[in-house]
């Protein structure tokens, strides 16, 4: 549905060339909820942008369902954004408008009558879960009632389509599970692409198939998101997998040498990761009743990505150094992999 080819953007500020984006290389497929993770600056947004060319490419292609957008004149352009939906960070309604205007609104050059306008617009709220608001102003809506218009508004034109900008951030955390909810439901029924960018990896791993994760300019790590979760190549992904999952604590009580993460000779601070069927192993029984090995969790953390249970466990790990050897190579027969944090 998207392939982005060799993509490179410039800017120049203060007569300076600034480069957000460098050497970007992407297929997106039909039907599926792509995510773009990173930092603030990390040119995600940008990215997002010249999906539809509200920022032109310095160098470099995109194309939308085989079509070169590139090469296109600016009134061609302006047709193919009648199929690509955009919802924000924050909602841009208009104050003036309740939320039927609202989604209404945004159909005006589409080549329906007023009536089937309106028909659609009420369909939309209904999808959305907002048939009880349609006559409602945005001052009197909750932020996630805000956003769900402006998802209704981002669908009336019956996008290939929808990209999402951050726009989840301004939410309470049960108003984004539902809003996230909200959009896995609509790619499904509508069976649309959606591309979402985000600083979370807590939404990316709750929506996402895929992910690529972009920092200084560059796709740094793309994959399917189980297998970016269970085993990131990429420090900057390890970094937000470790802010997902609450073990970015740990680095931090290492750095500071905090007496909770202190070890003694002949004893080694680990990190396990497991995903799948390892996860049912009882692996620290195993490790003290089969290696005589002394094990302590310092920390625990599971998650279920794609329906697959992912582990991480950080135990102090202590006893014959032969035995610990040992214990550490059936741990990676199971397919668990094994890092040492710190050693005694």
């Amino acid at each position: 549905m998207i392939k982005i080819t060799n993509v490179n953007k410039t800017f120049q500020v203060n007569n300076k060339a600034v480069t957000a984006l460098q050497n970007i290389n992407l297929e997106i497929n039909a039907g599926e909820i792509f995510g773009i993770i990173g930092n603030s600056g990390a040119g995600k947004s940008t990215l997002l942008r010249c999906i539809n060319l509200l920022e032109r490419p310095t160098t470099g292609s995109v194309a939308i369902d085989n079509q070169e957008l590139t090469t296109l004149t600016t009134k061609a352009i302006r047709n193919v954004r009648q199929k690509i939906g955009m919802i924000f960070q924050h909602f841009n309604l208009m104050p003036s408008r309740t939320a039927l205007d609202n989604v209404m609104f945004a159909s005006k050059n589409a080549s329906m009558s007023k009536a089937a306008k309106l028909k659609k617009a009420t369909e939309l709220l209904e999808l959305v879960g907002l048939s009880h608001r349609i006559n409602a102003y945005p001052a009197n809506l909750s932020g996630g009632e805000k956003q769900r218009v402006a998802i209704a508004r981002a669908l009336i034109n019956d996008p290939k389509i929808l990209l999402c900008d951050e726009a989840t951030s301004a939410l309470d955390p049960k108003t984004t599970a539902s809003i996230l909810k909200l959009l896995k439901d609509v790619a499904k029924q509508l069976k649309i692409t959606i591309v979402l960018i985000t600083h979370s990896m807590a939404v990316v791993k709750e929506i996402c198939d895929r992910v690529a994760v972009v920092d200084g300019g560059q796709i740094k790590e793309c994959g399917d998101v189980l297998a970016v979760f269970s085993n990131p190549q990429s420090e900057i992904a390890k970094q937000f997998v470790a802010s997902a999952s609450g073990i970015k604590k740990i680095y931090e009580l290492i750095e500071q040498q905090a007496t909770i993460v202190n070890v003694a000779k002949n004893e080694l601070l680990l990190k396990l990761t497991y995903s799948g069927l390892a996860t049912k192993e009882p692996l620290i029984y195993n490790l003290s009743n089969l290696f005589e090995v002394k094990t302590n969790i310092i920390f625990g953390n599971i998650d279920i990505t794609q329906g697959v249970t992912i582990g991480s466990l950080v135990i102090n790990c202590g006893g014959n150094p032969a035995k610990i050897a040992t214990a550490i190579e059936y741990l990676q027969s199971q397919s668990v992999q094994v890092e040492v944090l710190k050693a005694g």
